[in-house]
């Protein structure tokens, strides 16, 4: 790896390592405490050496951001003594893959929509879908997607540039916190599915580009990304607050597409006979080819 490479993952495993650390005490952590003044909040290096059954020197080694090298079962053992949820572990050992000069390349984002992907999502009239990448830019939409997130689809920001973002448009765009009910819950998830995303792409030109921009433009983001949490993007409910129809509460379902790395189906499936069915339904007899066209980011 080339220097220029190697010093941004060095630092991104040292941070991730020390906060994870920071946030543990000896009392969660099973460890007797002496006395009443510890200088650090959360565990102290020695401590997670010896809950991780290795030398300090080595483990400072690790949290100094070199994890060339570190074995699946010093990784394991690194991930308990910090007691890692899954998607921490997937990122310690996507950090750790990183490192290691020979390690296994992942494969290059996709950047198209397949024409079989469009044709699925136009068949799936009745909820709300869209392809994304990682990036959080918005490929393509069925009609009824586009209509659900107009306010995202018809920001200022995307006016003149592409693609339509919906990580731009949540801290770029004040209106954001107007479409998103819980906008903190969803600010903090799109951080850490962001973070997350470094770990599989370090090399990715396009997402350290994002994080820059976000980063140097919003201090709600900056602040957010220095905790270095990191999430999958699975499954959940959104709560938006629609112009037309006002609040929906809508479980969603995120798909990677396996013959698309890096693609994401996301679409939106109301409770039978709730009140969000009701109002997609009328948002969808509102939705007519020559108002709202699927979208297609080419």
């Amino acid at each position: 790896m080339a220097d220029s490479n190697r010093k941004p993952l060095a630092a991104e495993v040292r941070e991730f390592l020390s906060t994870r650390r920071a946030r543990i005490t000896p009392q969660q952590a099973g460890l007797p405490t002496y006395g009443g003044n510890r200088r650090v909040a959360g565990l102290r290096r020695e401590e997670v050496a010896l809950l991780a059954g290795m030398s300090v020197d080595y483990y400072v080694r690790l949290e100094r951001g070199n994890l060339t090298g570190a074995s699946d079962s010093v990784l394991e053992s690194l991930a308990h003594a910090l007691q890692l949820d899954e998607a921490e572990r997937t990122h310690l050992y996507d950090l750790a893959r990183a490192a290691t000069p020979s390690g296994r390349r992942r494969m290059v984002t996709a950047s198209r929509v397949r024409p079989t992907i469009l044709r699925l999502l136009d068949s799936m009239t009745g909820v709300p879908a869209y392809v994304r990448n990682a990036r959080f830019d918005i490929l393509a939409s069925n009609a009824l997607g586009r209509a659900l997130y107009a306010p995202v689809f018809d920001s200022p920001l995307f006016a003149r540039r592409g693609p339509v973002n919906s990580a731009r448009f949540m801290f770029l765009d004040p209106a954001s916190q107007e479409f998103w009910c819980d906008w903190d819950k969803g600010a903090d998830d799109a951080v850490a599915f962001l973070r997350t995303e470094t770990g599989r792409a370090p090399h990715d030109k396009a997402l350290t580009d994002l994080i820059g921009e976000l980063t140097t433009k919003s201090d709600d983001f900056a602040r957010r990304w220095a905790r270095h949490d990191v999430k999958f993007h699975r499954s959940g409910v959104k709560n938006l607050h629609h112009p037309l129809v006002g609040d929906l509460a809508l479980p969603y379902e995120a798909m990677d597409l396996p013959g698309d790395p890096g693609l994401r189906l996301n679409f939106y499936t109301p409770e039978p006979d709730s009140r969000e069915q009701e109002a997609l339904g009328l948002l969808a007899s509102w939705v007519h080819p020559d108002k709202v066209a699927p979208f297609r980011n080419d």
